[in-house]
């Protein structure tokens, strides 16, 4: 396929890493120091670069060369996402990527470690109107009933979506109207979940969580075109109204609230149940305990007090941190059976893509030692055990 480059050169990986990076083709030429003509030669398969430019290349895009020559393995479902402006098309199609090279780092992980098995609850709905109230909440019952987790508060929401084998990355994305996004990887089989951690809300964060959990659920078998723009809102309402009930349970959280209720009161419950006051009011209004006029009344309240995005007590909690891919990294470098230095070259990436994707600390790749609690066994363990 090419002339005079690198035997192997797959331009699929040109084509994912400048769509993660965010580097139009004219950028990345200007970066390597070539002409436009040829970036769009080595683009679209026609030519390759030689060994000295494509060492070159690796290093603008910060990933390893041999790394262009592996065939790209990570292959996911059109991902569900909060917003579904045009305007953030690129913005998509780069957390779209992210999430395929996690997938990828899955895959590699598979073949030493044992992952959750995955524990969520099975739903085949095909058109999101079929979908109703009820629906929504016998899903979100049966997620509590599977992971075993009550009708009292969530300690850690992270976990327990981790624990029910989905892949969970949080990363500061510098997106601002996409904060989630989730879908099925085509190849090894789990769900992924992508959440922004730019606004740093343990409130919201787990709200989004709890969103992109329903719509894994919920919309698993939900065609691409019914995924348009009539339906979108209506599947982002009942992603919502799952996270509702799945943080708030209907057969709990009445009976904290005194009615009529007020924002101090919902203040209280807030730290109680790590959900905010929004979230509070909507799921109030959803089992029928407010009606459309209350609810407006006290959105409005609660704006003219605290402002419309954010509350007090929003710093009082930390945000939940995946730890399944970091504690995963963790025992195989114990066991020995990857080293930390040779991390960057076994999965192709910067030691920043490592960092962020596998929530690694930012001072992993320096000589350390960690306390492992696994999720998991060694392969090898299960097989002479």
């Amino acid at each position: 396929m090419s002339r005079n480059g690198v035997a192997g050169f797959k331009s699929e990986r040109l084509q994912q890493i400048m769509t993660v990076r965010r580097l139009t083709q004219v950028q990345l030429a200007a970066l390597v120091g070539v002409s436009t003509a040829t970036m769009s030669k080595w683009k679209t398969g026609l030519h390759s670069p030689d060994a000295e430019t494509l060492e070159r290349l690796a290093s603008v895009l910060n990933v390893t060369s041999e790394w262009f020559t592996r065939t790209v393995q990570g292959s996911v479902a059109p991902p569900l996402f909060r917003s579904n402006a045009s305007a953030h098309k690129q913005a998509r199609l780069m957390l779209e990527e992210r999430l395929k090279l996690t997938d990828e780092i899955v895959m590699h992980l598979s073949e030493y470690l044992d992952m959750p098995a995955l524990n969520l609850p099975q739903r085949n709905f095909r058109d999101p109107l079929s979908i109703s109230q009820e629906d929504i909440e016998e899903a979100a019952i049966e997620f509590r009933q599977k992971m075993q987790l009550g009708n009292a508060p969530i300690p850690d929401l992270l976990l327990a979506v981790e624990s029910s084998g989905v892949v969970v990355v949080r990363e500061v994305t510098d997106i601002s109207a996409i904060e989630g996004l989730s879908t099925w990887s085509r190849r090894s089989g789990y769900p992924l979940i992508l959440l922004s951690a730019d606004k740093a809300n343990a409130f919201r964060s787990r709200f989004d969580l709890a969103h992109e959990l329903g719509h894994l659920i919920l919309h698993k078998h939900i065609d691409v075109c019914l995924r348009n723009h009539e339906n979108h809102k209506l599947l982002e309402q009942q992603a919502h109204a799952f996270a509702g009930a799945l943080l708030l349970p209907a057969d709990s959280f009445p009976a904290k609230i005194r009615l009529p209720t007020t924002l101090d009161d919902l203040l209280i419950q807030k730290q109680y149940w790590g959900v905010s006051v929004a979230a509070m009011i909507m799921r109030l209004h959803n089992l029928n305990l407010i009606d459309d006029d209350i609810k407006a009344n006290m959105f409005k309240r609660r704006s003219v007090r605290w402002g419309a995005k954010s509350e007090p007590g929003d710093k009082d909690r930390k945000p939940e941190e995946p730890k399944l891919l970091r504690r995963s990294i963790e025992l195989l470098v114990q066991e020995k059976i990857l080293q930390i230095e040779h991390l960057h070259t076994y999965f192709g990436l910067g030691k920043q893509d490592l960092i962020n994707l596998l929530n690694l600390q930012e001072d992993y790749f320096e000589p350390q030692k960690s306390k492992i609690i696994p999720f998991m066994r060694i392969k090898s363990q299960l097989s002479n055990g």
